[in-house]
């Protein structure tokens, strides 16, 4: 019994906890250390909380625990808003009207901006391969507190020709050779935590070159609790580094939050375990005497039991005798025992269904042909073990992805075999998976597979920088000039194989595309001095020329936070083309001048969302009108002009 009131600092630190896991460290507990024995206790960052409350570099030590130049700079880069938008792209897409995947081609980091709404708490497994810092790959192009142009002047971020230098090399010789790769991939691990269902698990494949770090920086961004494993993957072969063959990479698990994270699945349907009953007689497992009616499973065929039974689990025949004729206790027979599972012997024998503590259903208890208690469960929950031996090598990546082209695109793309066993251990039929580095899209291609396999209907979202393809390169010469290229193909031929394979499973096979640019509105801004009237006619719509109606409807649901995979409608009213998403989630009108009778029909139908663009009225009466049309049809709709 606690004989005091709650600690209340302790249950805000917990709160803290669990909105900003990495503020949280541990201090030396005074009160209730001893020279002999130290006791620690969770204590906040303060630091590192005014961080994360800043939209500014806060000044200060950053040597105190795991930091880096640039910490900041990272966490401050993260939560910088962005003046982007993901426009729809439906001449790329597959089964646009009818697929619930996504593909998206943009820098990852504003791209799990744009998604933080729309997907916030929805994602259940993530899934990254991101570059290795191996001295040759790119670090993603973040400007952190420098403005773009002195970022890109000083990191070589363009060519000599303005492209996007892709490929610039984070070389070993350069002074912030880990900083740059840490601060990288901790503004985006930021962002990506909050897509997690609170169940939710990332995956995280990583090599030597930065696995310290990365682990350090999950323990920060997830807690140091919400490690799940760090699992070795036996790559099946190796290459020569120093004076051992490598032949692993490391997988980091962990979950958004471990209290509810269930055990993990067998999907190996009928099989079954067998444990012994009963414990050694402790101080912590007494002995109990249960009594066993006639009738009760006997392994055997015949005989008969007296006095005491087992080795150091003991069983004690309380009755005369314990008999058993034709598989069957004779008569009800009383024993004494330290079991290890005495309310599910009890439930057993009164006829009642009976579940171990991981939830796995007990099938019988039974005494084996000693005489001595055992029971066979279903084995519905796995412990996999940490080191991956067997499922796949990256020869088989490389042959995978060959097949498909004909071609060798990529030195070491991981097999879709790997990513597949990760997907079945933590994710259900219905589940969001999502890969932010999705490079040839094998994620896509992993759970296509799976779905067929299982009738899931798992859902996937790629993210991918459009890197340009190398001039001399296979994926070049091929007509693929950017990785984006080649996982889109890779996704519609992955699709197609699976379906000649298992010509009755029924998967989603499509995708719908999407690509970042800058946000639909203007966003030019002059002083009063610079205006002119011509500048003013360019001005009378808020919204950029070259923008559509798709691009206007797709930008809402970011703005209103709500999933792009869902299905529309667009249908023509008096004229005006009106699109309702997911039946009446939102219903939007983008033309000029849109009539009376149209925003009544729009209102009568009572839509949660609504939204026009600023152009559909003539002046403020008409927008004043719009909202007392929708106070009196549909008063509970949210009304909304961009």
């Amino acid at each position: 019994m606690r004989m005091e009131s709650i600690d209340m600092t302790e249950k805000n630190i917990d709160r803290i906890a669990a909105l900003f896991p990495n503020c949280i460290t541990e201090a030396l507990d005074e009160e209730h250390s001893t020279p002999d024995h130290k006791v620690y206790k969770k204590a906040v960052n303060f630091d590192m909380l005014r961080q994360m409350l800043s939209a500014d570099v806060v000044e200060g030590d950053e040597a105190y625990e795991f930091t880096w130049v640039g910490k900041k700079a990272a966490i401050v880069e993260a939560n910088k808003p962005i003046r982007k938008t993901l426009r729809p792209c439906k001449e790329e897409s597959v089964n646009w009207d009818t697929t619930e995947n996504l593909y998206i081609e943009g820098d990852n980091l504003d791209v799990l901006k744009l998604l933080q709404e729309s997907y916030l708490g929805k994602v259940k497994m993530i899934y990254i391969d991101p570059p290795y810092n191996t001295g040759h790959d790119f670090v993603y192009p973040d400007s952190f507190i420098m403005d773009n142009e002195e970022y890109n002047e000083g990191t070589g971020y363009f060519d000599e020709d303005g492209n996007v230098n892709f490929k610039r090399e984070n070389s070993v010789t350069a002074g912030k050779y880990h900083s740059d790769w840490c601060s990288m991939i901790y503004s985006r691990l930021l962002l990506a935590r909050n897509l997690l269902t609170e169940d939710g698990v990332i995956f995280i494949s990583i090599d030597d070159n930065e696995q310290e770090n990365l682990k350090k920086i999950c323990d920060e961004i997830f807690s140091r609790d919400n490690y799940v494993a760090e699992l070795i993957w036996d790559l099946g072969t190796g290459t020569t580094a120093g004076h051992f063959t490598r032949g692993h990479e490391y997988i980091l698990c962990y979950t958004k939050n471990k209290n509810n994270l269930p055990n993990f699945k067998n999907y190996n349907s009928g099989e079954s375990i067998v444990h012994g009953a009963l414990k050694k007689i402790s101080y912590k497992n007494p002995a109990v005497e249960i009594t066993f009616p006639a009738g009760f499973e006997y392994e055997g065929t015949n005989a008969v039991f007296t006095g005491e039974l087992g080795d150091s689990e003991k069983e004690y025949i309380l009755s005369d005798k314990m008999e058993f004729k034709d598989g069957k206790l004779v008569n009800p027979t009383t024993i004494r025992a330290g079991f290890a599972m005495r309310k599910q012997v009890e439930d057993f024998i009164a006829g009642r269904e009976v579940f171990d503590t991981k939830g796995q259903r007990v099938k019988r208890f039974y005494f084996n042909s000693k005489g001595i208690l055992f029971y066979e469960k279903e084995k519905t929950i796995i412990n996999p073990r940490t080191v991956l031996t067997g499922i796949a090598n990256t020869k088989m990546g490389t042959t995978e992805l060959g097949n498909l082209f004909d071609n060798k695109f990529f030195d070491f793309p991981k097999p879709s075999v790997i990513i597949g066993y990760l997907v079945r251990l933590v994710t259900n039929e219905n589940s969001i998976i999502l890969d932010f580095f999705s490079g040839s899209a094998t994620t896509a291609h992993a759970v296509m597979q799976l779905n067929a396999e299982d009738c899931g209907h798992r859902k996937f979202i790629m993210v991918q920088l459009p890197e340009k393809c190398d001039e001399q390169s296979e994926a070049h010469k091929a007509g693929y000039k950017t990785i984006c290229e080649i996982g889109k193909e890779r996704i519609r031929r992955a699709a197609k194989k699976i379906t000649d394979e298992n010509p009755s499973a029924t998967f989603d096979g499509g995708f719908r595309v999407f690509k970042l640019d800058d946000s639909n509105m203007n966003d030019v801004y002059y002083s009063a001095g610079e205006y002119t009237q011509g500048l003013l006619s360019m001005l009378e719509s808020n919204v950029k020329e070259d923008r559509t109606d798709l691009d206007l409807l797709f930008g809402c649901l970011l703005e209103w936070g709500l999933p792009l995979s869902m299905p529309y409608t667009s249908e023509q009213i008096e004229g005006c083309t009106v699109h309702t998403y997911n039946k009446g989630d939102l219903i939007a009108c983008f033309d000029e001048n849109i009539p009376d009778s149209v925003i009544k029909e729009i209102a009568k139908r009572q839509p949660l969302r609504a939204v026009f663009r600023d152009s559909s009225f003539n002046g403020s009466p008409a927008k004043i009108n719009v909202g007392e049309i929708f106070k009196m049809l549909a008063p509970d709709t949210r009304v909304k002009v961009i």
